[in-house]
């Protein structure tokens, strides 16, 4: 983190600091003059880039800062494999003098939303990576009814189903037997967690259509997450997914692409063998 402000201090730029990452630093690092960003405050014009400082998961809690403002974001990693926070803690300068300077592009990234009769997560019921479905710790396999755009799809038996935009394809999917889409396929993927049927395999499906579903359970209840978020639910509950109506934009720096990244995060093109 001290190596991030020493290099932003290096530029003339006015710094914003979220409210709970100020109260965290008190003391610990030091920082150029700041400004403290609190829930309140109105972001949209007044923030040129958002600098995450953490893992994916720092970045997608962020993704309920952002919204449907528009403004990039770019992570720096302090996890570990890190898809989404993809500037290594080596890079931290040369990533700063670039966005200072508009040395960037920017990669749009589609989200997907969740709608009910009752409210699941409220005005932040959208998700970068994935919405899933998931039975609790103690309880049985849940049985979940998929309707594809009012028509029936599938009913799965299992742990629970995973419904994940191409972003998120790297993430819980990807661990899961599912497929990498990438981002600019129009795609999203439907991948079930530990069915029990061994012949119900992931399906990708384009982003245009409404995916409804119908859980039962021998418990009262299941969980259901929105990326960072989760919540527990009634059994009774119908829900359906489908393409949010903004995107987010990912700062990707000129030396690197989203192929570059798979690469370099996979390890792809090197063989142990050789090594």
């Amino acid at each position: 983190m001290q190596e991030v402000f020493d290099a932003l201090a290096q530029h003339p730029v006015d710094l914003y600091i979220h409210h709970q990452l100020s109260d965290f630093l008190v003391n610990k690092v030091n920082t150029p003059p700041y400004y403290v960003l609190n829930s309140s405050d109105n972001i949209k014009g007044l923030i040129d880039v958002f600098l995450t400082l953490g893992g994916d998961g720092t970045l997608l809690d962020m993704v309920n800062v952002i919204r449907d403002t528009g403004i990039p974001v770019i992570g720096i990693n302090f996890g570990r494999l890190g898809f989404l926070a993809s500037i290594n803690k080596s890079d931290i300068a040369a990533a700063v003098y670039a966005v200072v300077n508009n040395q960037f592009s920017l990669d749009s990234r589609e989200l997907i939303s969740i709608e009910s009769d009752q409210e699941i997560f409220g005005d932040g019921n959208f998700a970068l990576n994935d919405i899933t479905i998931h039975k609790r710790d103690d309880a049985a396999m849940i049985i979940t009814r998929v309707y594809l755009d009012g028509e029936f799809l599938n009913t799965y038996w299992g742990d629970g189903i995973i419904i994940s935009t191409a972003t998120g394809s790297t993430a819980y999917s990807l661990s899961c037997g599912g497929p990498i889409i990438f981002p600019q396929s129009n795609s999203i993927v439907l991948t079930p967690v530990s069915p029990h049927n061994l012949n119900v395999r992931p399906i990708v499906l384009p982003d245009t259509c409404v995916l409804s579903f119908e859980v039962e359970s021998r418990s009262n209840n299941y969980l259901v997450t929105c990326d960072s978020r989760t919540a527990t639910i009634d059994k009774t509950i119908r829900f359906k997914v489908q393409k949010a109506g903004f995107v987010l934009n990912l700062v990707r720096l000129n030396n690197e692409s989203y192929l570059s990244t798979l690469r370099n995060k996979l390890l792809w093109g090197l063989d142990a063998r050789n090594y």
